[in-house]
């Protein structure tokens, strides 16, 4: 049975699926017989290229350090992420302001990459609902490989662009919706080819990479290239390289979002209060927002349904439920504009 969070019965949520053995092929060796004589010599010489696959001859002797000398050198690498981040802010931001047009139309937007990427294009699609309150369908993210790829390896799909471009299809792209890919080395096949694919289609698409000069970016319309540095154990690109790709994604969600009137000021309006701790958060956004006391909150939440951006419209803009709903209906779900529109 499927769970929450995969592609069923056509409706995508917030996972895709691609089958490692497709068309008869699958993973393995890189030397076998998907790639030709010299292939694999060229893919080594590529990787020796990467700053994400260099050798920290400096950190060669880790192993011998103390574990909170360790942990000193490994915080100081994590520091330094958050700068190379905002050397990318100009093209950070104007792809959120592409994206923000496009899902004002409508349309949707997709991450997709494999391995590590793909985790966190899946985990961050996944928190959009419950913060946002946006439609399962609205952020998704397609990870090569599928439900298993998330708690266990599938290394073989990110080597098949083929995969990437029926995943993709399984989602019926055009040209409102937008498309993330997300590769430490920004040369992942089955990354390059989903961007590739998604921008044949029509789609708007971002190429979201830890290398410069990377092919990822070269595919996209909006290339963000965070450069962080070989890592504190060679290659293992889920650690700083993960880092970097995890603010990125907070921001082009959060940004998007915001942009979109799914907060009031840097309160989380649209929060849907499935649990305990967020009804109390709900009632604690509605206190924050407008002053009133527990009684009068709890009242516009009961003649709202719940729903804070309702509540809160009722109090600051002296409005009933119903008139509320209308507002923020007319306004596109804008707060500010609805409170705008009942103060006349």
């Amino acid at each position: 049975m499927a769970g929450p969070g995969i592609r069923k019965n056509g409706k995508s949520r917030t996972l895709m699926t691609s089958s490692p053995t497709a068309a008869g092929h699958e993973s393995g060796d890189p030397r076998d017989s998907r790639h030709p004589d010299g292939a694999y010599d060229r893919l080594r010489a590529e990787l020796d290229t990467l700053t994400t696959e260099a050798f920290r001859s400096d950190l060669s002797e880790i192993d011998r350090l103390p574990t909170l000398e360790i942990a000193r050198v490994m915080n100081g690498e994590d520091a330094t992420v958050p700068t190379a981040v905002a050397s990318q802010l100009p093209r950070i931001a104007a792809a959120i302001d592409a994206t923000v047009e496009r899902m004002a139309r409508g349309g949707r937007l997709v991450y997709t990459g494999a391995g590590t990427a793909g985790r966190l294009g899946v985990l961050d699609a996944s928190e959009c609902p419950p913060t946002f309150d946006t439609d399962p369908s609205q952020v998704v993210g397609v990870i090569a490989g599928g439900p298993d790829a998330l708690v266990s390896a599938s290394e073989g799909t990110e080597d098949r662009p083929d995969l990437a471009a029926a995943d993709l299809d399984g989602l019926g792209l055009g040209p409102d919706d937008v498309v993330v890919g997300v590769s430490a080395s920004g040369r992942t096949p089955y990354t390059v080819g989903a961007v590739e694919h998604a921008r044949r289609l029509g789609a708007l698409t971002v190429g979201l990479s830890c290398n410069s000069g990377s092919p990822l970016a070269a595919a996209a319309d909006h290339g963000i290239e965070v450069v962080v540095g070989p890592e504190l154990i060679t290659g293992s690109s889920r650690l700083k390289a993960g880092t970097a790709q995890k603010l990125v994604l907070n921001m082009i969600s959060t940004i998007t979002m915001i942009r979109l009137g799914k907060t009031y000021g840097n309160l989380m309006v649209d929060v849907r209060a499935s649990n305990e701790k967020l009804r109390a958060r709900s009632r604690r956004i509605v206190s924050l927002a407008t002053g009133a006391g527990e009684e009068r909150i709890e009242s516009a939440l009961a003649a709202t349904g719940g729903e804070v951006k309702n509540a809160i419209l009722t109090i600051l803009g002296e409005v009933d439920g119903p008139t509320a709903e209308r507002l923020l209906r007319e306004s596109g779900g804008r707060l500010r504009a609805a409170l705008e529109a009942a103060r006349g």
